[in-house]
């Protein structure tokens, strides 16, 4: 028996986890198509299907003629190192860090390929100053950091007549925001996140200067082949044709098709949008009404509307242990205690897959949580 009484209402699909995130609502295993099953990733069919989905991408993101999109291993790490193995090493490096996905990028650079890069950092909740970002370099960001959900406010800041490239770690931002495409020279994601997809694969989108770069520019360091993008000094075009690098699985690849034709019945990316910004304002309400929670992001500007992550008044990381592990044995929530790294909190996910409803319905339920686990501990 609870001390507190439970609310009425659950969420329908308590599904928050920021990644994997959750599935489109109506979705099933049983809608996928399947005729792909089972075939070679080469026949005509297994090639055709991972077209649609590179087109399909594209027309839901308004991806330009000019880049080109590449379905690659290894989810979204796997892209962002390929694109930082392949293609730095040719100018100076800048690295912004202000959450645990950002920290990786600059160990990466700094630590691995020892390009000794100048990196801006700012603690949880806070950005960098981008004023201070020199573009003669190369610069890597997370749009969007997933783990302490902090964003960039636009592309303003990134200079139109860069000399160097723009490399964005956009996972948890594509398909949520309008994304300034003649500013990014590399982008990657993976549709574990806004699209609720499955994992293992990673996506790679690369602009004009990008694949400029690649075709004259041979890094000092050996290649793995999963990495390679060049033949003969030329981009290896198929890659961005549907002819992966590696075996892809074409269960995941029939999932983000089904996923990506949802989106285009909502009205495509603005539709997204707009579930994604529904969600983050019905959140935004629910911290407004309580004192116990905020904002780990210092404003709105830089506010996440995804990956929305949250203060609790008083809390260690044992009290949100015992908090979200409250919520899931109740089937009201799951996986939304905060990232390991990230200051003790809650992390809740407001892509557009999550259903507005469904986040109302979270707010007594979060109440319920705080007010046993407060009891709960103070009884230990």
């Amino acid at each position: 028996m609870t001390e507190y009484p439970l609310p009425a209402r659950k969420p329908v699909r308590p599904y928050f986890s920021s990644g994997p995130c959750a599935k489109p609502p109506g979705w099933s295993p049983d809608k996928l198509a399947t005729e792909s099953l089972g075939r070679s990733h080469r026949a005509k069919i297994g090639k055709a299907r991972l077209q649609y989905c590179i087109d399909l991408m594209r027309e839901v993101l308004q991806l330009p003629d000019t880049h080109r999109i590449g379905i690659v291993p290894g989810s979204d790490t796997g892209a962002f190192e390929m694109a930082m193995w392949t293609m730095l090493g040719a100018r100076p490096v800048t690295a912004l860090a202000w959450e645990s996905f950002g920290e990786g990028w600059v160990t990466d650079v700094a630590k691995q390929l020892k390009l000794d890069p100048t990196i801006l950092r700012a603690d949880y909740g806070q950005l960098p100053d981008l004023g201070q970002v020199d573009w003669s370099n190369d610069v890597l960001f997370t749009w969007n950091g997933t783990t302490s959900g902090v964003r960039v406010p636009d592309g303003e800041w990134i200079a139109a007549d860069r000399e160097g490239l723009a490399f964005a770690d956009a996972t948890s931002a594509v398909f949520a925001y309008d994304i300034p495409w003649e500013k990014v020279d590399v982008a990657t994601f993976s549709w574990q996140k806004v699209l609720g997809g499955e994992g293992a694969h990673g996506v790679l989108i690369l602009g004009p200067r990008a694949v400029e770069r690649l075709e004259t520019y041979t890094p000092a360091w050996p290649l793995p082949k999963v990495f390679r993008l060049i033949s003969k000094g030329k981009l290896a075009d198929g890659v961005f044709k549907g002819e992966t690098i590696n075996t892809p699985s074409m269960l995941a690849v029939e999932d983000a098709i089904w996923t990506l034709e949802w989106a285009k019945g909502l009205g495509g990316l603005e539709g997204l949008k707009a579930r994604s910004n529904a969600n983050a304002a019905a959140l935004d309400r629910i911290v407004a009404e309580r004192d116990w929670l905020g904002h780990l992001a210092e404003g709105p500007a830089i506010r996440s509307k995804t990956s929305v992550c949250l203060t609790v008044d008083g809390a260690d990381a044992d009290f949100i242990k015992v908090f979200a592990g409250l919520l899931e044995k109740q089937g009201s929530a799951y996986d939304i205690a905060g990232y390991r790294d990230a200051p003790p909190g809650l992390r809740i996910w407001c892509g557009a897959t999550v259903d507005a409803a469904d986040i109302e319905a979270l707010g007594p339920w979060l109440d319920w949580a705080f007010a046993e686990t407060k009891a709960a501990l103070a009884a230990a």
